[in-house]
């Protein structure tokens, strides 16, 4: 050091500093300060600092722990170093400051008087701003001094630290004030404390939230103003909290004080930013939303005029306590919490404080919801600050006491932690460090031995608060309707069903008798699900209908009954339990496949469960039921329960996000064709036991349409057509060409009929053969002779269309590659016949006017409307008419490969192509989505609100973008319909458009 060292102050070093630096969150970090405080200090400030320092204990503590937890405050005490004399009054570190003292000494900083109603400044220049900031940073330290020498509990420091935000608004609306013309028009300004501010329990770095409310002034001169007048005095008004703001936000030599936030205020940033009380009133009566009244449960005055202010609390006060009524309050309550959720950095999340699962917004969140769901007939609730908050719904029995204990101790550890990273260097930090050294510093000024003691702590109350929603939300249900002792949660029927309305569930006394149902009695099977419907009730409450997912959890239990594995599975597979929560909430498709055939729920144990058998593993397992059920009913009901499971196992896999919309099609598509290869083995065994000698006929199963393309949906019937052939054996039999194609047919009419069965509520597979050559009238099955002279004589263009997506699927396999093989001559013709594409143009236009309903928006119909399936489809199909010929890419039976084909050989560029896949997916998915969500088949977007919301969440939409899919798709439509237009007038000749214009 530069000073001479008084008489003892080597003992000093020796015993009582390094004593106290030992105690230090970072002892090398405080004894360097007060090396360069003494340093920096004029000679006689530096020997009285060693010399108090030496004399005076209480000083020597307060100095060190707060230089060793601040490198800002340190360094604040090296630009100034007699500030240390704020700290040596031992009074002031028992005694809480008093807050209007606190606004004098600012004030008084900034040269203004503290008992004027509005004081003026002495003057804004930078040195009024320095005065400000070194005066705030005065009060800041001392309030650190006294928080990290236990001096003062969590609570306090933050109201303190609120009170200290209050009165810098108000010397800084001084500055401001020192700028306005003395002549300027008479006006009252309140500045509104917002968030932790107006809660009092502000951080030591933050945004301050406020919202600004002004009256124009009065006076004996002038008792009335004009329009005119009220304009200019809001100008007025306007100016101050510009300036106000400012004041605060500036960075000069000595740093900023903090940042004003007026992004609370009505319309957000588009609205202006000071308003009088009359304008606030009309905008949150008629158009806040419910976010905005649940930011206003905070709202107190903290600056300015302080009976405007309180006029305007005062009106807001009831639509704050009446929020939870509101029509939207569900919508609006899980925008909020979503868009807090997506606002965070997916690396930083196990680590943010703040906004990370198991931090602070978890907690205030909680707490705020519940104050606003029983804080309308319950006035011991309307407080402002987190933990009161907490202790008041402890005290009226909304939340059980050892759980209100155990989240405030977690919500003190949070903020305090919080509180120390921003201490640090004065900014706004949020998250953990990962540096092992800066762990080290944080754990000790916390009062933890090791950074891995701060880390196990810090995992050990994430994991607490995560479970929040459960222990506030879940579990007072459970009592309220089961009557049991645990705790002293007491809620009533009427507060149960408020609770149940608030989380989203629309018949709240029928959601009470589902759980009342479920948890009832002593039985093991009671016990488990009273452990696990306070999370499952959490993740029914964020799907579109909580009711269904209720409902058909209890429908499920019951069918299940007392089977040993179903609820230990739910308890104790990782996931498990989320994922049926989820999905019975999602789907009504769902829900009915699991309610016959509960045991599917093994399928949820683990994401590997739900990939998709393969049609391979598929056949094998229904040959294998058919082999052991020789009765034919028996065997293909078996059959079809196996299908069902299948399809349990795509639909959930689909719902969870494990597979695109192609994999959807495949695993479908290749679970009905399985099912086609066992019912035609079960049939072809029938007519073998009635008539005592093989099937003379060999037969194969042609797949059409999105059969044939392996893109089949959960609603669409299954197009085929049949072919067959004599069997080896009749070629060299007496069997005469008639009994081979009567034996065929019979064996074709049982394979439909097995097929159609009713059977215990299972998805029917129906086998549409419309396709087949003159539809409806021709024979169900033909000859390859037989089709060679329909095709070579009679077939249509749209004939040759409907033949570039079948492929065989089932049967004799050489028979259906033959018959492949000859009608690649039809469906890829060397030359395409003149009208061919006009045809398939018209009969697209046709399809659109006539078989789209009266009444149904055009440009929202998945199948026929603009930009749907059928437009990109047959965009693809035109092309493999013309060119497939010369390019075998593009002999394929998939719209998706046909349109890789046709960009990679340029017949589309590639942006057309992204555009149609794009159209082609998006429509699938919203079709797949209807049947899953509501059980039933639809080729129409639903507009109505709940079915819209339940359709959009299957997709995948979250529940505050629900609108946005009916824009999203018009919009993607409206493009792959022009891309369409496109390719059809590239390849229409002259003589087809001559032909399309007559």
């Amino acid at each position: 050091m530069r000073v001479a060292a008084p008489s003892g102050v080597t003992d000093l070093y020796d015993n009582a500093l390094l004593a106290e630096l030992a105690q230090a969150a970072n002892p090398d970090l405080a004894l360097a300060a007060i090396e360069r405080i003494a340093e920096s200090a004029p000679e006689a400030v530096g020997r009285e600092l060693l010399a108090v320092l030496d004399a005076q204990p209480g000083l020597r503590a307060r100095l060190v722990a707060v230089l060793g937890a601040s490198t800002a405050l340190g360094d604040h005490l090296v630009r100034h170093p007699g500030d240390w004399r704020v700290l040596a009054d031992d009074s002031l570190m028992r005694v809480p400051p008093d807050a209007s003292l606190t606004r004098g000494q600012l004030l008084r900083a900034v040269g203004a008087d503290p008992d004027a109603p509005l004081p003026r400044a002495a003057g804004d220049g930078t040195d009024v701003l320095d005065a400000l900031r070194v005066a705030y940073r005065r009060a800041l330290m001392v309030l650190a001094a006294r928080d990290l020498t236990g001096a003062v509990a969590f609570d306090d420091a933050t109201a303190e630290l609120a009170d200290l935000a209050a009165a810098a608004l108000d010397a800084a609306l001084a500055v401001a004030r020192s700028a306005i013309s003395p002549s300027a028009p008479p006006v009252r300004l309140a500045v509104i404390g917002m968030g932790k501010c107006g809660g009092r329990e502000l951080n030591y770095v933050s945004d301050v939230d406020v919202l600004f409310v002004a009256e124009p002034g009065r006076d004996d001169d002038h008792p009335v103003m004009t329009r005119s007048e009220e304009t200019a005095a809001l100008g007025t008004a306007t100016s101050l909290a510009v300036g106000m703001v400012r004041a605060c936000g500036t960075v000069t030599s000595e740093g900023a004080l903090f940042q004003v936030d007026v992004g609370l205020r009505p319309e957000g940033r588009d609205g202006p930013l000071v308003r009088t009380l009359a304008s606030h009133d009309a905008y949150y009566r008629r158009w806040a939303r419910t976010w905005e009244f649940q930011a206003l449960l905070k709202a107190r005055p903290v600056a300015g005029d302080r009976e405007v202010g309180e006029r305007l609390c005062a009106a807001v006060r009831p639509l704050v306590w009446s929020a939870a009524s509101r029509p939207g309050f569900v919508t609006d309550v899980r925008s909020m919490r979503r868009r807090v959720e997506r606002s965070l950095p997916r690396a930083d999340a196990d680590r943010d404080l703040k906004l990370g699962p198991g931090g602070l917004r978890d907690v205030e969140f909680a707490v705020q919801l519940l104050q606003l769901v029983h804080g309308r007939t319950d006035p011991k609730l309307h407080t402002a600050a987190t933990l009161s908050a907490l202790d008041a719904l402890a005290r009226g029995g909304y939340v059980g006491r050892r759980d209100a204990a155990g989240l405030a101790d977690a919500y003190r550890f949070l903020r305090g932690t919080e509180h120390r990273l921003q201490l640090q260097r004065l900014r706004r930090v949020h998250t953990l460090p990962r540096d092992p050294a800066e762990m080290r510093w944080l754990a000790r000024s916390l009062g933890l031995a090791t950074a891995e003691r701060m880390e196990a702590e810090h995992a050990r109350v994430a994991r607490f608060v995560r479970r929040l929603h459960e222990r506030l939300f879940y579990q007072p249900l459970l009592e309220a309707v089961a009557r049991l002792s645990a705790e002293e949660v007491r809620l009533t029927p009427a507060e149960a069903r408020d609770r149940l309305a608030a989380l989203g569930f629309a018949d709240t006394a029928r959601a009470l008798r589902h759980i009342e149902a479920l948890t009832n009695g002593v039985s093991r099977t009671a016990t488990i699900q009273r452990r696990l419907l306070p999370a499952m009730l959490h993740w029914f409450a964020d799907a579109a209908d909580p009711d269904a997912g209720l409902l058909a959890y209890r429908q499920v239990s019951e069918a299940l009954g007392h089977t040993p594995w179903y609820l230990r599975l739910l308890r104790d597979e990782s996931g498990a339990a989320e994922r049926l929560s989820r999905l019975l909430a999602a789907s009504t498709y769902v829900a009915d496949l699991m309610q016959r055939a509960p045991e599917s729920v093994r399928l949820l144990r683990t994401t590997g469960d739900l990939q998709p058998s393969g049609r391979e593993q598929l056949v094998r397992a229904l040959i294998a039921i058919a082999r052991r059920n020789p009765v034919r009913e028996q065997a293909v009901v078996r059959a079809r329960a196996v299908r069902r499971v299948e399809l349990i196992r795509v639909a959930c896999a689909d719902l969870l996000g494990l597979l695109d919309v192609a994999a959807v099609g495949r695993a479908l598509s290749d679970a009905a064709t399985a099912t086609i290869e066992a019912a035609l083995f079960i049939a072809q065994r029938r007519f073998e036991q009635e008539a005592g000698r093989p099937v003379p006929a060999r037969i194969a199963v042609i797949a059409m349409g999105r059969l044939g393309g392996g893109e089949l949906s959960y609603g669409s019937d299954a197009d085929v057509v049949f072919v067959h052939e004599p069997a080896e054996e009749s070629t060299n039999s007496a069997v005469t060409d008639s009994e081979v194609s009567d034996a065929a047919r019979m064996v074709v009419a049982e394979l439909l009929r097995l097929l159609a069965l009713p059977a215990g509520g299972d998805p029917p597979l129906i086998l549409d053969a419309q396709l087949r050559p003159e539809g409806r009238t021709g024979p169900m099955t033909r000859t390859l002779a037989s089709y060679a002279a329909y095709f070579n004589r009679w077939s249509q263009g749209w004939e040759a269309q409907a033949l570039l997506r079948a492929r065989p699927v089932a049967g004799d396999a050489a028979l259906g590659e033959r018959f492949c093989s000859w009608v690649d001559k039809i469906r890829y013709p060397s030359s395409l016949r003149p009208g061919v594409v006009a045809e398939v143009v018209r009969l697209r236009g046709r399809m659109e006017a006539e078989r789209i309903p009266a009444g149904v928006d055009h440009t929202l119909h998945l199948k026929l409307g603009p930009g749907g399936l059928a437009d990109v489809e047959w965009a693809v199909q035109v092309l493999q008419l013309r060119h497939a010929h010369r390019v075998p890419a593009l002999r394929t039976t998939s719209t998706l490969a046909g349109l890789r084909a046709a960009a990679a050989t340029g017949l589309l560029d590639p942006g057309e192509a992204a555009t149609l896949t794009q159209a082609w997916t998006m429509a699938s998915r919203i079709r797949n989505a209807i049947m899953l969500a509501r059980g039933r088949p639809g080729d129409v977007l639903p507009r109505q609100p709940r079915a819209l919301a339940q359709v959009a969440g299957a997709v995948g939409y979250p529940a505050d973008r629900t609108d946005a899919l009916v824009s999203d798709y018009r919009r993607v439509g409206a493009h792959a319909r022009a891309v369409v237009e496109a390719v059809f007038a590239r390849e229409l000749d002259r003589r087809e458009l001559d032909g399309l214009d007559g």
